[in-house]
């Protein structure tokens, strides 16, 4: 019996082996398709890519709910980076006498299924991020998010409507939350310059 254990140990080790190994490989096969998958752009980037270009903006914003609107033209570029898998949008102009600048992106997580918007400008020091899905039937992307409130360092509701009008007009209108009532707080309308 001393004499078989040895052998056996070494059978059961030489059996092992290659169901491990075949596993392992399953594992990776598997793990590889994922991230082939997840890094591949897809139908909604490709939607993205449409916006490249230039554009023109008009923009309206409400400070505080019940307020009297301020109105302001800008411009903005859309152009997609890193091999079409993320839209960049810098825009330029003068909100209330004072220049303008602002930077967002907007993905397509693959993984996730949802669109993705991050927003950085020289209004202040934090950064914005939502998330929305597509809806196909009113082409337009409703994303949910969190902004810092200035006055009181909290973070509050934000919901931004994105319309794609037609191939040359877009929309945006941003909604805010305070004390727990939503209110628009500023409307952009996009107009194609250049592709």
């Amino acid at each position: 019996m001393k004499k078989l254990i040895p052998f056996i140990f070494i059978f059961s080790i030489l059996f092992s082996v290659p169901l491990l190994i075949e596993a392992q490989s399953k594992d990776s096969e598997a793990m590889m398709n994922a991230w082939t998958k997840y890094m591949t752009p897809g139908d909604f980037h490709k939607m993205l890519a449409k916006s490249e270009g230039k554009w023109n903006e008009e923009a309206t914003f409400w400070m505080t709910r019940g307020a009297p609107p301020t109105t302001s033209n800008m411009s903005c570029e859309n152009k997609m980076t890193l091999g079409g898998r993320y839209q960049q949008s810098n825009h330029a102009g003068t909100v209330n006498e004072m220049p303008f600048e602002g930077m967002g992106t907007v993905a397509y997580d693959n993984a996730k299924k949802v669109f993705i918007s991050t927003w950085i400008d020289n209004m202040g020091t934090g950064l914005m991020y939502m998330e929305g899905k597509y809806n196909a039937a009113k082409r337009n992307i409703v994303f949910r998010g969190k902004a810092v409130d200035p006055m009181t360092g909290m973070s509050n509701p934000v919901r931004e409507v994105f319309t794609i009008v037609d191939d040359n007009t877009q929309t945006i209108t941003m909604y805010n939350t305070v004390k727990g009532k939503e209110f628009k707080s500023m409307e952009i309308k996009l107009t194609r310059v250049v592709r």
